[in-house]
């Protein structure tokens, strides 16, 4: 394997210029080589911000670099399979942002292709590298709480969707943009899979796109039942303007665990005027900047020393399964079986 690999982003949004940036600058062992997006502006501009050899607008001319030893794949969701296959054929190592695709059988082609030519594929859920999540973890395994009986977790991002979020046939809704993360980190930290679910939802701030996307919902409460007896609870939420909120409550037979916070640091000003002011975390982007590093720094290391990533393709399957089956209970309003 080489010293340094060379990184290609395939998706230069916001995302994918957090990876990009990390591996540009930050992570050990690699190297922005090229960049594609299908507006040629933003691939020009990042291929300059990167200091990257060249840029496309056609993510196929990236594959056929003999330069690129592994791509970043940041596209709207229903291009992850076509593109991770593609990459995978092309021998290239692949690290793609959650959700991994639109649906359980996409993303069987996706490891199977990247089985079969021998390549690492790794599914960006970066909670599982944040330093709060991962100490979370380890208390659970310590025994510390008891046995968990109970796992809340919660995501409600201030900004409302792009245009093409609120069809839920081309982005699996809120369940799969916004929670994913929680259902990953359910499963995560109970060790176990869903065996259950029950799912409510509605739209209460997008009203204005209601005619077109009557389907769309910007709020949901999501409730499991783990195969192993834990429960779990998640809620999602968009548009909620206040901030970005994520935090995860732990519950055990002997005590409980808190992880995350809508306050952005641990000063707090108390005035006679204002009373008791903290400042809000804004963004994700904020949020997890070191678990983005932990998680980009991780899949050099895996291709580096030929192990297995530490969040799978199977991680990325089963957080897809519990999206579609969570759609499915706000449809029928019944319980779902998995």
């Amino acid at each position: 394997m080489k010293a340094e690999l060379g990184i290609a982003l395939i998706g230069a949004g916001r995302a994918g210029m957090i990876h990009a940036r990390n591996f540009a600058a930050r992570v050990p062992g690699a190297r922005m080589v090229a960049v594609s997006d299908v507006v040629e502006q933003s691939a020009r501009q990042a291929a300059e911000e990167l200091g990257a050899d060249g840029w496309t607008t056609d993510y196929r001319q990236v594959l056929e670099n003999p330069a690129v030893d592994a791509v970043i794949v940041v596209t709207p969701t229903k291009y992850h399979h076509e593109i991770v296959v593609a990459a995978a054929q092309a021998k290239k190592h692949i690290l793609c942002e959650k959700p991994m695709a639109m649906n359980a059988q996409e993303c069987r082609q996706m490891q199977q292709a990247a089985d079969a030519n021998g390549v690492a594929l790794q599914v960006g859920f970066m909670r599982r590298f944040d330093e709060g999540f991962r100490r979370a973890k380890e208390i659970v395994e310590s025994g510390q709480i008891g046995e968990v009986v109970m796992v809340k977790s919660l995501t409600r991002g201030p900004s409302t969707p792009r245009e093409w979020m609120y069809d839920i046939q081309k982005s699996n809704g809120p369940l799969a943009e916004v929670n994913s993360h929680d259902i990953d980190t359910l499963r995560w930290l109970t060790g176990s899979e869903v065996q259950s679910l029950y799912a409510m939802a509605g739209n209460y701030r997008c009203g204005e796109i209601r005619p077109s996307y009557p389907d769309f919902y910007d709020t949901v409460l999501m409730n499991l039942r783990m195969a192993n007896g834990m429960l779990g609870s998640i809620d999602g939420a968009q548009g909620v303007q206040y901030g970005y909120d994520a935090r995860v409550d732990i519950l055990g037979t002997k005590g409980a665990i808190q992880v995350g916070g809508l306050q952005n640091t641990r000063t707090v000003a108390f005035t006679k005027e204002g009373g008791l002011h903290g400042d809000v975390v804004k963004s994700w982007m904020n949020l997890f900047e070191d678990a983005y590093l932990r998680e980009d720094t991780s899949f050099v290391n895996c291709i580096q020393k030929g192990r297995p990533p530490e969040v799978t393709g199977l991680d990325g399957l089963r957080a897809v399964q519990i999206v579609q089956a969570g759609n499915e209970s706000i449809k029928t309003g019944e319980i779902v079986r998995l």
